[in-house]
């Protein structure tokens, strides 16, 4: 109880001194519980607060102090300090909190210019007090603790004068010896806090009855051996009354009899206490006190916790008689493994009841009428198992607002009675039990605020009874699959679901809770598809700040790929999502293409090439029906010449008597086709048995459509025989505007394939038909019988 009480003043002390640096930079060290033997010359010089307890420091140096001149707060408690030099913080101008409880200090050497807020040299080895007259000066002085094994009044005349809000006083364990009852009437405090010496009987009689004080709290008092020997604590609990100011008594680590317990609480209740409350209570013995007199009292709350005791040897009705016909406004028994309560004899004035952390059942304040003025109650840490039973207990309570039947083990069954709540219950606590679905079947019809978390809830079913008064609900850690609606509940403003199950909250969620102004739903395996999407959206659209822990603590839990990813991250894309839009653009894309493909094949004439990929896979296929002698034949030609009728003259006065005179043969239609064939046959028995194929191109060729036929299998046989066999003759210019679309292979041949050019030089035409010879020079093999055919055959364009 001492170290909270140490912490709630440390803490509130620092406070006060931090909110006047929140404007100020802040430089905290902490090297506490590391072990040092002084305090290190290397701390940072803008060091603010300076932590070094519970270490082995001895000393203090100026030297190391010194460069800290912006030092406010200073702990050094649980060290093993001996003597304590004021003047080492001569230059530390700022010091407003120092801290050297725990040690070993047994003197102290005073300076003038320290002027501290808060100085703690409690729990040392001080004989007197360490008091001297330059504490005078401390006039911010608001926390003074203290240590001492002897007290004199003489000893508080320098502070007298000082309004110091709170005063330790921790007396030696040789305090007692010789003992001035008035020694502490000097001091002028609103709080004072005395620890008496552990394990010894309390047979002081030092005057605790400060007329200054509002708060008192007295340690370590301990009268076991016999009734008589608390009479001394008795004595000075006895002098409180002539304090008029005194509203606050706190008891602490107390060891005595049931007896002496009950006088104690008679002995305030007559007082002007207003608070009492006792903690850290051993009990023993027999309980005959059983006349306790409740009247002219002042106390308003009573406060019994952590109450151990020895194996009852007595009817405890006794004291739970006693307890219950208090006449006080608010009453709390925690932490005392009480096993029952009875009910008030008459109508209580209890407005607050708190017997947490105890072994009450069901059967507590059964049938019990007489709590009517009571507003709130505290069952948390019982052993409560039936919500029916509780439901029972409470519905004569018409005054009743706020029920805390938390950490117990309560369970509700679809199949057990009605639930008839008393109508006054607003704010009802039931976390921490076993409860399932079915508990939303059995709530107060006005309740505003419900907690559920930590139960079993697996969902909320569908038409529950209407909470329209509900404002905050709490239902984490539970199983809950999703958010919500707000359907019945349609006031519903706080939203507490986090640690649950849900994976695909519901995207209207925001727009069925208009009302809501605090989520909380981190910390869910959210599962990152699609549905998940609009949920995200709706977030980015509600107010800064109603989506608690956002974005931290909303990450994708599935698929795998996202597991960790944080759900403002997530965003798949439209098309991925919406199935009607993806049919849509799949069926536009593939109706782009085939037009695409269609326009394409008209601009490039594909039927043409289509059927002459036909015709010629017929040749071929006829041709391997021919006798192996036959397709045995070597070439017969060294060229085959294409050319427009129109173009005939040229050919046959020019081209084929400068080659034939050369001994060189050349396959021409009109006298090499076969006739009976088709034409594209010939065509290509022609190409086929030629060593070169030579087009005589003009526009004239262009405009014919055997030229096309003839240059298209030409080319192809190219590819087919994988040999060079194509010459490109140009008798006349082609301007490229006149080549038909369809000859996109005639535009490709003369973009990437040298052409002979027929010169109109009559110089140049000998070196153009040296060229030409050198193409299609080839030694044939020895001619077969030559077979002479005639054919009438020409070029349609002829």
């Amino acid at each position: 109880m001492m170290s909270i009480f140490h912490v709630i003043i440390t803490f509130i002390v620092i406070l006060e001194i931090r909110i006047q640096l929140s404007n100020e930079t802040e430089v905290l060290v902490n090297r506490s519980k590391t072990d040092l033997t002084h305090i290190p010359q290397d701390l940072p010089l803008e060091t603010t607060t300076l932590d070094m307890s519970h270490n082995y420091i001895s000393e203090l140096q100026t030297s190391v102090l010194l460069p800290l001149s912006n030092l406010r707060i200073l702990i050094l408690s649980h060290n093993s300090i001996q003597h304590l030099d004021l003047s080492v913080f001569e230059f530390n101008q700022e010091l407003e909190y120092l801290d050297v409880s725990h040690n070993k200090l047994g003197s102290l050497s005073c300076h003038p210019t320290v002027n501290l807020k808060h100085l703690d040299l409690s729990f040392n080895a001080f004989d007197a007090l360490p008091i001297c007259k330059e504490f005078g000066n401390m006039l911010q002085l608001k926390f003074l603790g203290l240590s001492a094994s002897q007290l004199q009044k003489s000893s508080m005349l320098p502070i007298a004068h000082l309004n110091i809000s709170k005063l330790l006083l921790v007396l030696g364990e040789t305090y007692g010896k010789k003992e001035d009852p008035g020694s502490l009437q000097g001091i002028n405090t609103e709080s004072l806090h005395i620890v008496f010496p552990t394990e010894k009987e309390f047979h002081y009689i030092l005057d605790v009855s400060v007329s200054t004080i509002e708060s008192l709290e007295l340690s370590n008092i301990k009268c076991v051996l016999d009734d008589n020997q608390c009479s001394h604590f008795l004595h000075v609990l006895s002098k409180l009354q002539r304090n008029p100011r005194l509203s606050n008594l706190s008891l602490n680590n107390i060891e005595t009899t049931w007896n002496s317990f009950m006088k104690i609480l008679q002995s305030i209740w007559n007082t002007t206490i207003e608070y009492f409350s006792i903690s850290n209570v051993k009990l023993q013995g027999q309980l005959d006190f059983t006349d306790f007199n409740y009247f002219d009292t002042s106390l308003k709350t009573l406060s019994i916790q952590q109450v151990v005791s020895d194996v009852f040897n007595f009817p405890q009705s006794k004291i739970y008689k006693i307890f219950s016909n208090m006449n006080i406004q608010n009453f709390t028994v925690s932490g005392t493994r009480m096993i029952h309560m009875l009910c008030p004899s008459q109508i209580s004035p209890f407005l607050y009841l708190d017997f947490s952390n105890n072994l009450l059942t069901d059967t507590v304040f059964e049938n019990c009428r007489s709590l009517t003025k009571l507003k709130t109650f505290i069952l948390r840490i019982n052993q409560l198992k039936k919500l029916t039973n509780i439901v029972h207990m409470t519905k004569e309570m018409k005054s009743l607002q706020q029920l805390d039947i938390s950490q117990n083990s309560i369970r509700y069954d679809d199949n057990e009675e009605v639930c008839f709540w008393t109508k006054s219950l607003l704010n009802l606590n039931m976390s921490s039990n076993v409860l399932t679905d079915s508990v939303f079947s059995c709530l107060p019809p006005k309740i505003k605020i419900l907690d559920l978390h930590k139960n079993r809830i697996q969902s909320i079913p569908k038409g529950v009874l209407q909470l329209e008064s509900l404002q905050e609900l709490n239902i984490a850690f539970n199983s809950l699959a999703d958010l919500p609606g707000c359907g019945t509940f349609s006031s519903l403003s706080v939203l507490i679901l986090d640690h649950n199950v849900v994976s695909h909250p519901s995207a209207d969620f925001f727009q069925s809770c208009q009302k809501i102004r605090s989520l909380k739903a981190g910390n869910n395996p959210f599962q990152c598809t699609c549905e998940l999407r609009e949920f995200i959206k709706n977030i980015g659209q509600v107010p800064r700040g109603v989506v608690e822990d956002w974005p931290d603590s909303y990450k994708c839990d599935y698929p795998e790929s996202y597991k960790g990813t944080p759900l403002k991250d997530f965003h798949p894309s439209q098309l991925s999502c919406n199935t009607a839009l993806l049919i849509v653009t799949v069926g536009a894309t593939m109706l782009l293409l085939t037009v695409t493909m269609t326009l394409l094949c008209i601009y490039l004439d594909l039927p043409w090439y289509l059927r002459m990929v036909f015709q010629w896979t017929q040749t071929r296929r006829r041709a391997r029906n021919l006798p192996l002698e036959e397709l045995q034949r070597t070439l017969q030609f060294h060229a085959f010449i294409s050319y427009s009728g129109h173009d005939s003259a040229w050919v046959k006065n020019e081209l084929v008597p400068n080659l034939e005179k050369e001994d060189v043969r050349i396959c021409l239609h009109e006298r090499n086709f076969v006739p009976g064939k088709s034409i594209v046959e010939n065509i290509v028995n022609c190409i086929e048995k030629s060593y070169k194929s030579i087009f005589v191109l003009t526009p004239n060729f262009v405009q014919s459509e055997w030229c096309h036929y003839e240059l298209y299998f030409a080319h192809h046989n190219l590819f087919h025989a994988g040999s060079d066999n194509l010459i490109l003759i140009l008798l006349e210019p082609i301007p490229q505007y006149s080549i038909p679309s369809s000859y996109h292979k005639l535009k490709s041949l003369m973009a990437r394939r040298t052409y002979l050019e027929w010169p109109k030089e009559k110089s140049k035409r000998g070196l153009f038909w040296v060229n030409l010879r050198a193409a299609i020079n080839i030694k044939l093999m020895e001619r077969a019988t030559e077979v002479s055919h005639t054919s009438n055959y020409s070029h349609p364009s002829s």
